[in-house]
């Protein structure tokens, strides 16, 4: 559990801002129907930011229904209060998901000792497994790979999102880590060369539009087949560039509604549509992938 491809799956939307339900379902069976091995519900991607708690709960309950035992899946749980972050885990333990993703706390910038404090309290509350997600450039706090190290010791604590695109990190923090801690991508661009460095997956944006590559280029990897890999993720690097031209989740959210997926692209304030530029670069990719008609 907890390896290969995750989508960090977008949180779809009608234009008043209302969660879309229907086209909820559409991908969560997308992704079935793909191959993808799991979903993160409500993650950053999932604009977990904007979504107030009772409605954050909801559309993980509601992915867990409609997923139906089919896939993996892992609710978004951070946040940068501890007491907040447990309540949140308490709250949804009882939805049906998998395990939790919790993010290195936000705004506050705790010290390593508090990040171990923080997480150490978050897993003493749960019973279900928890994934640490060290994504320094958004929480500009950064967890060490020896707090990671230290944390891994708990017992509900199997594995971490590596989110900084340092492949480096991955190298300093595996040999300070069990064999059976798990070690995901939450960059696309370098996510190949995670795997291929012993990675064990990725939490991944890209997989909102091409889950099946995705899955492919973890299972090889995984395989230990870095040859084809490398030679599926060359096939998507336009479309692992094209989707962050804006920040996230703003491209994956025009991407599904330009492929159909979705009836509209919205996305709850502060975040906005992306520039006209910035549509046209990327729907360019799109069809040179044959993901929309020219």
């Amino acid at each position: 559990m907890f390896t290969g491809s995750y989508v960090a799956l977008v949180t779809p939307m009608h234009d008043n801002g209302d969660i879309d339900y229907p086209a909820l379902e559409r991908l969560v069976k997308f992704h079935i129907d793909q191959g993808t091995h799991g979903i993160v519900s409500v993650g950053t991607t999932g604009e977990s930011a904007t979504l107030p708690f009772e409605e954050h709960v909801k559309v993980v309950r509601e992915t867990v229904a409609m997923a139906d035992g089919a896939i993996s899946v892992v609710a978004g749980s951070g946040a940068n209060a501890t007491a907040e972050a447990i309540f949140l885990t308490e709250q949804m333990a009882s939805v049906g998901v998998d395990g939790f993703l919790s993010v290195v706390p936000y705004y506050n910038k705790p010290q390593q000792a508090g990040m171990v404090a923080h997480f150490n309290a978050i897993a003493d509350a749960s019973e279900l497994p928890i994934l640490l997600y060290n994504v320094p450039g958004r929480t500009v706090a950064d967890m060490l790979p020896e707090t990671v190290a230290e944390l891994s010791q708990h017992n509900n604590i199997v594995g971490l999102k590596d989110a900084t695109g340092d492949i480096s990190r991955l190298k300093v923090t595996q040999p300070l880590v069990s064999d059976d801690f798990i070690m995901l991508s939450g960059d696309d661009g370098t996510s190949c060369e995670f795997m291929c460095e012993g990675g064990h997956g990725v939490i991944s944006v890209t997989a909102n539009v091409v889950p099946k590559a995705i899955a492919q280029m973890c299972e090889a990897g995984l395989a230990g087949d870095k040859a084809q890999c490398k030679a599926i993720d060359e096939t998507i690097e336009a479309l692992h560039t094209g989707l962050f031209i804006e920040p996230n989740p703003v491209m994956p959210k025009w991407a599904l509604y330009r492929m159909g997926m979705m009836q509209s692209a919205h996305l709850r304030l502060p975040m906005v549509q992306p520039e006209l530029a910035s549509q046209k670069q990327l729907e360019q990719i799109l069809k040179n992938y044959a993901l929309i008609s020219g």
